[in-house]
């Protein structure tokens, strides 16, 4: 793991939006007077999810709102590589995992095409503002490797064709399937299934964790804080076929 510090460069001040510390003070009543620190975690991902990133004035407001010392949110905001302690991409932000499994399978051909189409060094924002990325230890898709998440979405069975694939659709305002590039449902053999073949069968069109990453568009939401049109779309569409 790399050494996390605070970025180099700063914002004067971080406010949460009035929806947003409403959020946060009903995160804080989850729990017995006293021990509020222990919403820090979601606390720091709303922070995160409003700026796309961790600022200094942000982990200050968080201690504040907490009552808890700078120094505790700080380590808590620079153990966990979920938080990003530098600004990011404006569209994406590409984790490629490059543990073991992803290693063997190809993590080192998705992090050279990071380099080539987004910036030489990780945690650098590409160019044209939109991407930012770096490597990241075991995400536990090792059946699924190799492979990325990106915002709250995982990308599996990764190719060097496919990852550029959907690196070139998220530049262009899209947003990509999740899941199993290689057709795949889930985790089940490439061969495919030998037991259990009742699986599935053509019942759902995507395992659970797909449906739910396009029906609530968590990647874009994150990002950019509203839904996509394309996801809205369908999801009025299911409704309007379902009555």
């Amino acid at each position: 793991m790399s050494i996390r510090r605070l970025h180099t460069s700063q914002p004067d001040s971080f406010n949460f939006s009035d929806e947003n510390l409403k959020w946060a003070q009903n995160q804080m009543k989850k729990y017995p007077t006293g021990r509020q620190a222990s919403a820090v975690i979601p606390i720091l991902w709303r922070a995160q999810e409003q700026e796309g990133w961790l600022s200094k004035p942000a982990i200050e407001s968080v201690g504040e709102l907490l009552d808890m010392p700078f120094i505790r949110v700080l380590e808590v905001a620079s153990f966990y590589f979920m938080f990003q302690l530098a600004p990011v991409g404006s569209v994406a932000h590409i984790q490629v995992c490059g543990t073991l499994s992803c290693m063997i399978c190809g993590a080192e051909d998705l992090i050279s095409i990071c380099k080539e189409v987004i910036s030489e060094k990780p945690h650098e924002v590409s160019i044209d503002g939109k991407f930012s990325w770096e490597e990241v230890e075991c995400l536990g898709a090792c059946a699924n490797a190799p492979m990325a998440q990106i915002g709250k979405d995982f990308y599996e069975d990764l190719t060097e064709t496919s990852f550029r694939d959907i690196l070139d659709k998220f530049s262009k305002g899209e947003v990509p399937t999740p899941g199993p590039q290689n057709g795949r449902y889930a985790s089940e053999p490439l061969s495919g299934l030998t037991t259990l073949t009742e699986f599935n069968s053509g019942k759902y069109e995507a395992n659970s964790s797909v449906s739910r990453a396009l029906e609530y568009g968590d990647t874009i939401k994150r990002i950019q804080g509203n839904e996509v049109p394309i996801l809205m779309a369908k999801k009025k569409s299911a409704k309007t076929s379902s009555t």
